[in-house]
């Protein structure tokens, strides 16, 4: 058994947020339902980079099933209410107010099903004078100052994934779970809200408190700390790039002594502690890459780690798929999917004596026919 066994999830979700949610919910054991519109959720048709079918689909969809409802008809809104009979949690993230038109809003939900968990995750919140605002992932990540704190001091960029859509599914995650855990001590459901922008807004407390509490501007330092150093890339003499952070005092000691061979510098004025290395960054670089510039990348590596300083390689998306740590620690399984097996990364989230479902991504509709019959009117009653 996997801890949700038994836990069924109905989910009107479309793109990446709700589904990497619920996706969650299925790979912990839960049997998650995906309605999906004529036509189907529309991330669906956002790449064709996993064989022909979307990665984002992928990635968000393995282990539900799918069941095309069109909720204008009659029918088919009254075959989801007799879902949502027998759900344990309900997840939505259409726009604001259309759960409410279609009927679907928490407290007429829970007004029937007082033990039903409703989840709706949304851009901005169901208030506001950003209420009706469309919501994707890089517009959050500019409404929330991310886009301000990326790039190189000469132009901003986007994170390089769906961190606003991500932050959100994980609060919502997490909101599902507490509220079952809170069903089974009191037999009563709950609902609760989940925006991107609060999502995305948590994530960036550091700079938050930084920008509201600190006397200089943040600004953006591309891929080096923008408050510690040395801590960042640096150029050795093959061409490669070194990543190393000093964290403490006792780091900065061992580089000087152990790496760089540079005793002297540990009580150089200018780099006495991290504030001051940070006001003197610009020369601490070049003090640095003139030591790395007699060494390759892969000497410069091996330097670091005999002195315990921490240190990375960077690696392209193709050499993270060959790291040695997924494969020693065998994190690799194969998901089925309507195009054949595809290779999956197990969740983080690792049980010591079993593993997650992982079930296959679905095909639109492939669950429709089956839906049909198990929730039929009078099925309930059997």
């Amino acid at each position: 058994m996997l801890p949700l066994d038994g836990v069924t999830v109905v989910s009107l979700e479309q793109a990446v947020a709700a589904p990497f949610a619920t996706r969650q919910l299925a790979d912990l054991g839960a049997r998650v339902i995906k309605v999906e519109r004529p036509g189907g959720d529309f991330a669906r048709d956002y790449d064709r980079a996993a064989k022909g079918l979307s990665a984002y689909f992928v990635w968000c969809n393995r282990g539900k099933e799918s069941v095309v409802l069109d909720l204008k008809a009659d029918a088919d809104r009254a075959l989801l209410d007799r879902l949502l009979d027998q759900a344990d949690v309900f997840v939505q993230n259409l726009a604001p107010g259309a759960a409410e038109r279609l009927g679907l809003g928490a407290e007429a939900l829970r007004a029937r099903r007082p033990r039903l968990v409703v989840a709706g995750i949304s851009g901005y919140g169901d208030r506001g004078p950003y209420r009706d605002k469309k919501a994707f992932d890089l517009l959050v990540q500019c409404e929330t100052g991310l886009v301000s704190l990326t790039g190189t001091p000469q132009q901003p960029a986007r994170a390089g994934a769906s961190m606003a859509d991500i932050a959100a599914g994980m609060y919502a995650l997490s909101g599902v779970l507490a509220a079952l855990y809170e069903r089974e001590r009191t037999g009563q459901g709950s609902a609760f809200d989940v925006t991107m922008l609060d999502a995305l807004g948590e994530w960036l407390g550091q700079p938050f408190y930084t920008a509201l509490y600190g006397d200089a501007p943040l600004t953006r330092s591309g891929a080096r700390h923008p408050s510690i150093s040395p801590y960042g890339h640096y150029a050795a003499g093959d061409g490669g790039q070194v990543f190393l952070s000093v964290q403490s005092d006792r780091d900065w000691v061992a580089l000087c002594e152990q790496v760089l061979e540079r005793p002297d510098l540990i009580r150089d004025p200018r780099f006495a502690d991290n504030p001051t290395r940070f006001a003197h960054d610009t020369e601490l670089t070049a003090v640095l890459e003139e030591h790395f510039s007699r060494l390759t990348t892969e000497q410069a590596l091996e330097r670091l780690e005999a002195a315990g300083i921490a240190n990375a390689r960077l690696r392209t998306m193709a050499e993270f798929i060959d790291h040695p740590q997924l494969a020693a620690r065998d994190r690799w399984r194969s998901v089925d999917t309507p195009v054949g097996p595809l290779r999956g990364l197990l969740p983080p989230v690792t049980f010591r004596d079993r593993d997650a479902a992982m079930g296959a991504v679905p095909a639109l509709g492939e669950h429709t026919a089956a839906i049909r019959a198990e929730f039929a009117v009078g099925q309930e009653e059997k």
